[in-house]
C-alpha cells in the first residue's frame, strides 16, 4: 500500500441539538471572548441568536461579524480580520455555509499579524499561529469544518484557495438540526455539492487517497442517494 497522510479536524461534536452545548464547548477549548463570523441570512433565522445566548450562559462574550457573502472577496475577509483585531478576541467561532466557514479561518489566522493574505495564496505557504477557531455548519456541502482550505474571490472572475494544515479548526460542532428549515433549492443544490466532493474524493489521483478516504466517500454518496430527496421535500425530515 502506498503511504498516505491523513489530516482532519481533531476534536467534532457531532449530534442533534449540539447547538446547545456551544457555551461550554467554547469557554473550555476556545476562549471567554470570541468572533462569531457569519452571514446576514443565517442571521434572520435566529440561529445566531441562540448561539449568543448559548455563549453568555457559559460567560463567553461575543462580537459579531455579520457581513459575510457568498464566494467572499477579499475586501469582506479583511474586514472580518480587522474586527477580530480590534475587538481583541481570543478565539473565532464560524457558523453557517462554506463562506462563512472559510471567512472564519481566514480571520482566525490573519488576526495574529504573521501572515499577509496575498501571500499565502496556494499549497502550505500560510504558517501561523492563529487564533483558537471552532465551526459550525449549517449546510451539509462544503465539508469546509474538516478541510484545510478556505477559497477567495480575488477578481471579477478569479478565486484563489489558501490551503494548510492550519486551517484546520480546533473543534468542528455539526448539529444536524441547524439545517432544518433550509430552503428546499439551497438544501438541493448543497447536497449536490457534497455529492461531488465525495465523487472527487473517491476518483482522486492525489498520492493521499487511501482506503479510507474512498470507504469515507463511498458511504457518504450512499447516505446521500437514500436521504437528499426526502431532505429537500420536507426540511425538517430529521431522518433525512
Amino acid at each position: 500500500m502506498q503511504p498516505f497522510t491523513f489530516n482532519t479536524t481533531p476534536r467534532i461534536h457531532f449530534g442533534a441539538g449540539k447547538l446547545a452545548d456551544l457555551g461550554a464547548i467554547v469557554a473550555a477549548g476556545i476562549g471567554r471572548r470570541v468572533l462569531i463570523v457569519t452571514d446576514p441570512g443565517l442571521l434572520r433565522t435566529g440561529i445566531v441568536a441562540r448561539a449568543e445566548a448559548y455563549l453568555a450562559e457559559a460567560g463567553v462574550e461575543t462580537v459579531r461579524f455579520d457581513r459575510v457573502e457568498a464566494d467572499p472577496p477579499e475586501s469582506v475577509v479583511l474586514a472580518a480580520v480587522a474586527s477580530a483585531r480590534d475587538s481583541g478576541v481570543q478565539g473565532v467561532i464560524g457558523v453557517g455555509g462554506g463562506s462563512s466557514l472559510d471567512v472564519a479561518k481566514l480571520a482566525a489566522l490573519l488576526a495574529t499579524g504573521h501572515d499577509a493574505l496575498r501571500e499565502i495564496y496556494g499549497v502550505d505557504r500560510a504558517r501561523g499561529p492563529r487564533l483558537p477557531l471552532l465551526l459550525a455548519p449549517t449546510t451539509a456541502g462544503t465539508g469546509s469544518e474538516v478541510t484545510p482550505i478556505s477559497v477567495v474571490t480575488t477578481g471579477e472572475n478569479e478565486k484563489m484557495a489558501v490551503v494548510s494544515p492550519v486551517l484546520l479548526p480546533d473543534i468542528a460542532l455539526v448539529d444536524p438540526e441547524l439545517a432544518h428549515g433550509l430552503p428546499p433549492n439551497v438544501t438541493a443544490a448543497t447536497g449536490i455539492d457534497a455529492m461531488v466532493h465525495a465523487i472527487e474524493a473517491h476518483a482522486s489521483l492525489s498520492p493521499n487517497n487511501n482506503p479510507g478516504s474512498r470507504a469515507l466517500a463511498r458511504a457518504a454518496l450512499a447516505l446521500l442517494g437514500r436521504a437528499l430527496e426526502p431532505a429537500v421535500r420536507n426540511g425538517a425530515d430529521a431522518a433525512a
